[in-house]
């Protein structure tokens, strides 16, 4: 493989940590998720382009139609693009009309096309290619039909004027006394009826109406302290860029959770624990945890890392890599006792 402007190869992987023979003899020994994100980082001499990841996540909110749909088209493009079925064993062959090494990809197409027809499923070769682009770009999420993946609205089924008006008064609560569910919906049916007429546009109920209400006032303190309200409406919207892991540690993410578990603590009171987790993103797993009867601190987070970049059989390792963890995260003032 290519690695910091040289190239190296593998000889061997202990957890997380994976030793580089170069080739002037000297080794090294680097962290996965670091040798994986370095911008140099290549397999040389590999056969193809290297795998594309699922999203499980986004794959989560597929039907189980849309899935197997996905699945019946990877395994056809698979084997166009490299001879084989995504499931084939070890040492099989290709099929006639699909073997690379005697046909172009083209050809291999041609064949696809003709040999769906035969089964019932004509598609034309234009749409095969456009399945095959979208599947080399997004991997199993691209064969997926995105309508099935659509959530569900938050409003439901209410008139589109009724959820209009409502967002409309919501907004005019900003700089005015709070008030109440009642008086919002007073204001929401005159404006209706202001504008398409009276009772041309029915309100739901009032369950409904105030169900509706909380979805759309969450965060916003519409019926909370009129400052707190108008401190939040003139806070400037912060920027959203969304991303996507694709490849394992390229992206953790660390929540804490207080546990609805009450506990009997070491000096005999009680309390609900807090659970601290470290989440890979790409792979929907858990890297590492910990558990506090108390506050999660800074200390808890420098063990967290510890247990995710260290192996846990190596305890004099672990111990070096808490210490120096601790010195970057926790406050200057405090160090850890000798």
């Amino acid at each position: 493989m290519r690695f910091d402007g040289g190239e190296h190869t593998v000889v061997a992987i202990e957890g997380t940590s994976v030793r580089l023979l170069g080739t002037e003899g000297a080794s090294r020994v680097v962290l996965l998720p670091f040798l994986l994100a370095d911008e140099d980082f290549a397999l040389l001499g590999a056969a193809g382009p290297l795998p594309v990841l699922a999203p499980t996540g986004l794959l989560e909110a597929a039907s189980a139609e849309a899935l197997a749909q996905a699945r019946f088209w990877e395994r056809h493009v698979v084997e166009i693009e490299t001879g084989l079925p995504p499931d084939s064993p070890p040492g099989a062959v290709p099929r006639p009309g699909y073997d690379p090494t005697t046909t172009t990809l083209a050809e291999r197409q041609r064949t696809k096309v003709g040999e769906l027809a035969a089964v019932g499923r004509p598609v034309g070769g234009r749409t095969l290619q456009r399945i095959r682009s979208r599947y080399r770009e997004q991997g199993l999420l691209g064969l997926v039909d995105l309508r099935t993946m659509r959530s569900s609205s938050p409003t439901g089924r209410t008139d589109p004027r009724v959820v209009e008006a409502l967002l409309r008064a919501i907004g005019e609560e900003t700089e005015v006394s709070t008030g109440t569910r009642a008086r919002l919906m007073r204001r929401v049916e005159r404006a209706l009826a202001d504008e398409y007429g009276e009772e041309t546009v029915p309100l739901p109920s009032r369950a409904v109406f105030y169900r509706l209400v909380d979805r759309l006032t969450t965060g916003r303190h519409t019926f909370g302290a009129a400052t707190t309200r108008r401190q939040n409406a003139n806070r400037p919207a912060g920027p959203f860029t969304p991303s996507a892991a694709a490849r394992p540690g390229e992206q953790v993410q660390i929540d804490t959770t207080k546990l609805d578990v009450l506990v009997v603590l070491d000096d005999g009171s009680t309390g609900r624990p807090e659970l601290t987790i470290a989440v890979d993103m790409a792979t929907r797993t858990i890297c590492a945890a910990v558990l506090r009867p108390e506050s999660t601190k800074a200390v808890d987070a420098a063990l967290l890392l510890a247990r995710m970049l260290g192996s846990v059989f190596d305890r004099d390792q672990g111990v070096v890599l808490l210490r120096s963890l601790i010195q970057i995260i926790a406050p200057r003032r405090w160090r850890p006792a000798r």
